[in-house]
């Protein structure tokens, strides 16, 4: 659900630089036409850990969704590419459906090199590259095929000390040495609905756990799940193609359904042993998270709760099999999940997350679960660890302390003490630290100011510029420059006292009353308002009010970036604050005097679409066209993990799911309403769109659809996305006077 791409960030390549086009008229093809006005150039920026080079993917010029490895040399200041897939493997890649369905939950496209990992020393580099495993030395300066199989492996990590490689494959686990070439199968009954090592269907896509196994520090020993999927309800769905139907058979747990039962083991990677830790008597569990100690001996895991309002830190020891509770929280409403437990190397002490007083803050415990001190505080969230200087007893983390709309930066002591901010430009930082916490990448950028990446000491001081990335008269921006609106960030409070954060693009030239589309998303885990360059959506904005139209979107209470507390209002009440609040965003509208309160459209995608269907059925009074992409209209028809966190069970809170449905609203439909969906979405299932489809003809409401062949939920695609947005500027032209 988390698919939103309003809010792409990534750099801009110096070699497109030339690419400029004299025409000064921004259009939808334009968006389309590079990765610098996209802004999706370079990609998954790391420093190696031992803190010599910043590595990441780019485009070719020839195809830019075809990705090779670059590497920029700290000591010398020199670019150049490391590897070349083309070189590798060339043609088009065949995935496997397990493939195709991690890269989809991981929000990875293209092709080629998409993703890669560091060895712990800095000297290799693996990736995977058309279903095998490649793994480069620095030294050798050669690609080493590691795997060369017809089945197809996924999961690929590299051991922490860098001698084994590991990896699934049909549903087992297995490990290779890579100076012998020796590989030792671990599981042996992964068949079927059980699968080892693997992470099942909501792990993947709400609980951000997307593996199945964890390497002990000292690789002696491999930590594991294994999932047994035949409790889950299995659905038969359709993929629409443009020449095909696909009839696919998933075990999908809708709300009120069952879960996969899970098991936690370890096993020892010389004599195979395995050993069952007992997660509890109640099987209806889910397992978050899974990290070893610094010892090697103490694996500890996160369990929650079938409602979420509890979440257990549990530690294993392996040794003599004895097992102790660190940390239990519970919440009245849920308890979010988070990525930040960090267990330090005096093997004494951990870093702990917690929103227990209503905003994510760090935490300094004793191995044995003994809090020691709460390290930040403040009505503002840290966002995440960025690094850990356990010499200079430093933790580096990114918040919002400064305001909700922008993320820096920041230090704190170990010992406690005031947090330092680091990061001194207003806008959005996204950092990347070297391993020893010397040194970091900093990807920056504002609503105006397209990504800049610089590279910088651990206290802030800048070393230089990966890319500046300057707006010059070679720039692909340029043409537009003119012609580029400023929005406004801001803030107004609503009737009970709520500050509420929104973001206003203004035509340049005001005459009479304009037309307004309203951007939302509006559910929990995403963000719309920030001071960070938006990426083709952004584009998209710019020519919407360069046609006349004003721009807005707001966060409502629900949204990330604020706090659990300002998420809490929307528990079993989906569809409620959420569009109370949107309202109040069109009245601070209809009070501005160039804003035609007539013609007030809303468009939004996911959690989006859900809510421009609850907009236009429950708010017809304020908004006269909507757009709706790819919606969840029935929330009985989504996930368990993700639905019942916020709206309790089916059983026990059948009302609520009722109430939050917009069936119950349909009738009330108004205006002009548009809905698109991609037809093999296996995340929001066409179903719900195609429900929506009958019930609105079985009440001879007219509406308007566009479904894309083919097509998952994020609806990926050049020639697709060019479409995508033409479709939907044509209906609001049509719909609000803009023809």
């Amino acid at each position: 659900m988390k698919n939103i791409a309003s809010l792409l960030i990534l750099g801009l390549l110096p070699h497109f630089a030339n690419a400029t086009d004299t025409s000064k008229q921004l259009t939808i093809e334009r968006i389309f036409q590079s990765p610098a006005l996209q802004g999706t150039a370079q990609r998954n920026l790391q420093v190696s850990p031992d803190g010599k080079r910043v590595t990441f993917l780019q485009g070719k010029k020839t195809d830019y969704e075809r990705l090779d490895l670059w590497e920029y040399d700290i000591s010398s200041g020199k670019t150049q590419l490391l590897l070349d897939s083309n070189v590798l493997s060339s043609g088009p890649e065949v995935l496997s459906d397990e493939e195709k369905g991690r890269r989809e939950r991981m929000r990875l496209s293209g092709s080629g090199i998409v993703s890669y990992q560091w060895s712990a020393d800095g000297k290799a580099l693996l990736f995977p590259l058309a279903g095998d495993a490649y793994y480069y030395r620095l030294d050798d300066k050669k690609a080493l095929q590691l795997l060369q199989t017809p089945e197809f492996e996924t999961d690929l990590k590299l051991s922490p000390k860098g001698n084994y490689l590991s990896y699934v494959r049909s549903q087992d686990l297995f490990i290779k040495h890579i100076k012998t070439g020796v590989e030792t199968r671990l599981t042996y009954d992964g068949k079927g609905p059980i699968k080892n090592a693997m992470a099942e269907f909501v792990a993947q896509e709400e609980m951000g756990r997307r593996t199945g196994y964890w390497w002990s520090p000292d690789e002696s020993q491999i930590a594991f799940t294994q999932i047994n999927e035949t409790p889950v309800e299995e659905i038969t769905r359709s993929e629409i193609y443009a020449d095909s139907i696909k009839m696919i058979t998933q075990r999908y747990p809708s709300a009120g359904t069952n879960n996969v039962v899970i098991k936690l083991a370890t096993v020892d990677i010389n004599n195979k042993q395995k050993q069952w830790i007992n997660l509890g008597n109640d099987p209806d569990i889910y397992l978050a998270r899974v990290n070893w100690m610094k010892d090697s001996q103490t694996l500890t895991y996160q369990k929650q709760s079938r409602d979420q309002q509890t979440l257990e830190l549990n530690a294993f020891n392996t040794l003599d099999q004895s097992e102790r509770s660190l940390i239990k929280e519970s919440s009245d409403t849920w308890i979010n999940l988070n990525k930040d437990l960090h267990f330090l190397n005096d093997q004494q002490h951990f870093i702990w997350a917690s929103e227990k007083d209503g905003f994510k803050h760090l935490y300094l415990y004793k191995n044995n679960g003994e809090l020691v001190r709460q390290l930040t505080s403040g009505k503002w969230i840290v966002d995440k660890i960025e690094s850990i200087d356990e010499t200079n007893q430093l933790i580096y983390f990114t918040g919002r302390a400064d305001t909700p709309t922008q993320r820096h930066l920041y230090k704190v002591g170990l010992n406690g003490g005031d947090i330092q901010k680091i990061t001194q430009r207003s806008g959005f930082h996204g950092i990347s630290f070297s391993d020893d916490a010397s040194v970091y990448v900093d990807s920056f950028s504002t609503i105006n100011t397209p990504q800049q990446v610089s590279l910088h000491k651990a206290s802030g001081e800048q070393l230089t510029w990966l890319s500046q990335n300057l707006v010059d008269n070679n720039h692909p921006l340029k043409p537009y420059e003119k012609d580029w609106v400023k929005p406004t960030i801001s803030s107004f409070t609503t009737g009970d006292g709520t500050e509420l954060f929104y973001r206003l693009y203004k035509p340049k030239n005001v005459q009479g009353k304009h037309p307004v589309i309203v951007y939302q998303y509006g559910g929990p885990g995403a963000q719309v308002v920030t001071d960070s360059w938006g990426g083709n959506r952004g584009l998209l904005m710019q020519y919407w009010v360069s046609k006349g139209y004003v721009v807005f979107s707001l966060d409502n209470r629900g949204s990330e970036g604020r706090g659990k507390a300002f998420e809490n209002p929307i528990y079993k009440k989906m569809g409620s604050i959420e569009l109370a609040d949107q309202i109040e965003g069109v009245k601070f509208l209809q009070a501005l005097p160039y804003v035609d309160k007539d013609r007030i459209g809303v468009y939004g995608h996911s959690y989006g679409g859900y809510m421009t269907l609850m907009a236009m059925f429950k708010g017809g009074d304020y908004y006269a066209a909507g757009v709706a992409g790819a919606p969840v209209t029935d929330w009985a028809l989504y996930d368990t993990h993700y639905t019942e966190r916020f709206m309790g069970h089916p059983k026990t809170d059948a009302d609520a799911y009722i109430a939050s449905s917009v069936f119950p609203y349909a009738k009330e439909l108004k205006g002009d309403l548009l809905i698109y969906h991609g037809m093999a979405d296996d995340n929001v299932l066409f179903t719900h769109s195609t429900k929506l489809y009958k019930h609105l003809q079985d009440l001879s409401i007219p509406f308007e659809s566009m479904d894309y062949p083919g097509k998952k939920h994020s609806i990926r695609g050049k020639n697709t996305g060019i479409h995508l947005y033409k479709t939907i500027t044509n209906f609001f032209d049509k719909h609000l006077g803009m023809d």
